[in-house]
């Protein structure tokens, strides 16, 4: 029996600081009823298309969404999330901090309302449950890069591990 390649969806997830490090621009997800992520906060960010690395993906991704030129980024992490699609898909999503950005982030998108939120509180918010397990890690002040694997059943985590280099 021939062994089948493993395939993931390549996405970027943004989250974007304030001049003053306190608060992230997030997404509250409420523009589209169809949308997997409804009534969800999120950071920025999806799918990496062909011809892209993952930076250019992380800017197109903010540009679009925010109308705003990231200008200095720091990859903070990966995660692995087997089964999170909408139909059992896995994703390998690339974490980044954007420390600077170039012109005035826009109030909404097609995906719904953007507003900066204190990051002490994110924890307050309406997000994916997984989001909490990755999220500190992404705001800690560890210089190391973390890479995670969260698998998903049924729009849960199962369980959550990840390393540090």
């Amino acid at each position: 029996m021939e062994k089948q390649t493993y395939q993931s969806i390549i996405g970027t997830l943004g989250f974007i600081l304030s001049a003053d490090g306190q608060e992230t621009l997030l997404v509250y997800r409420n523009a589209r009823k169809d949308d997997q992520h409804l009534g969800k906060y999120n950071g920025l960010g999806g799918k990496l298309e062909e011809g892209e690395d993952v930076v250019t993906c992380m800017r197109r991704e903010i540009m679009e969404e925010a109308g705003i030129y990231c200008e200095r980024m720091e990859l903070r992490g990966t995660v692995h999330w087997p089964g999170f699609g909408p139909n059992g898909e896995n994703w390998l999503g690339f974490i980044f901090l954007i420390h600077s950005f170039r012109g005035t982030p826009r109030t909404h998108n097609e995906e719904g309302e953007l507003a900066w939120h204190k990051i002490e509180m994110l924890h307050k918010l309406p997000m994916w449950e997984g989001d909490r397990y990755f999220l500190p890690l992404v705001f800690d002040k560890d210089p190391r890069v973390f890479h995670g694997h969260m698998p998903y059943s049924q729009g849960r985590p199962v369980s959550w591990q990840y390393r540090r280099c």
